[in-house]
C-alpha cells in the first residue's frame, strides 16, 4: 500500500512538471528578477518591483512600440509593476523643473532629464542614486538572458 501512495505522488509531481503547472510558473521570470534584485542589493521586494516598474515606464516613453513590446514580453507581470511605480514625470519641486528643462533640450541633455526623473522615482521608493546605478545593470543582465542582447543593448543605452 505504501508503494501505491508513493507511485501516486510521483505521477502527480510528474504531471505538474510536464504541464508546467508549478505554483509559481506564471511569474517565474519576474520573480527571478525581483529575487535577484532583493538578494543582490538588499532592498525590499516592493522597492524591486517599483524600480522595475519605473524603468519600464521610462522605456515605454523612449522606445518604439515594437522595441518596448520585445522588452516587456520578457518580464511577466511588468504591466502591474509599471502601474504601481512612482511617476518619473513629477513636476514637483526643483527636481521636476530640472527634469522638464533638461528634457526640452533634446539629445543627451534629454537623457539626463530622463535619468533625473528615474532618480526621483527611486527616491520615492526609498532608494538613492547609488542604489539605482547598481539596480540598472542587474535588470540589463536579466534582459540579456531573457530577451537577447539587442533588447538589453537598447535598455542599456537608455539607462546608462
Amino acid at each position: 500500500m505504501k508503494r501505491f501512495y508513493i507511485w501516486i505522488a510521483v505521477l502527480f509531481i510528474t504531471g505538474l512538471w510536464v504541464t508546467g503547472n508549478s505554483p509559481s510558473a506564471g511569474n517565474a521570470g519576474t520573480m527571478d528578477l525581483i529575487t535577484k534584485l532583493v538578494g543582490t542589493l538588499g532592498i525590499t521586494e516592493e522597492q524591486a518591483e517599483g524600480g522595475v516598474g519605473a524603468l519600464f515606464n521610462n522605456a515605454k516613453e523612449n522606445l518604439s512600440t515594437e522595441d518596448f513590446t520585445k522588452a516587456a514580453d520578457a518580464v511577466p507581470g511588468v504591466d502591474k509593476y509599471m502601474a504601481e511605480a512612482p511617476s518619473t514625470d513629477s513636476d514637483e519641486g526643483a527636481g521636476g523643473l530640472l527634469k522638464s528643462g533638461l528634457s526640452s533640450l533634446g539629445g543627451g541633455v534629454s537623457k539626463m532629464g530622463d535619468m533625473a526623473g528615474l532618480a526621483g522615482a527611486f527616491s520615492k521608493l526609498g532608494m538613492n542614486t547609488d542604489t539605482m546605478t547598481k539596480f540598472i545593470p542587474v535588470v540589463v543582465d536579466y534582459m540579456d538572458s531573457e530577451a537577447g542582447s539587442g533588447v538589453a543593448g537598447l535598455l542599456k543605452g537608455l539607462w546608462q
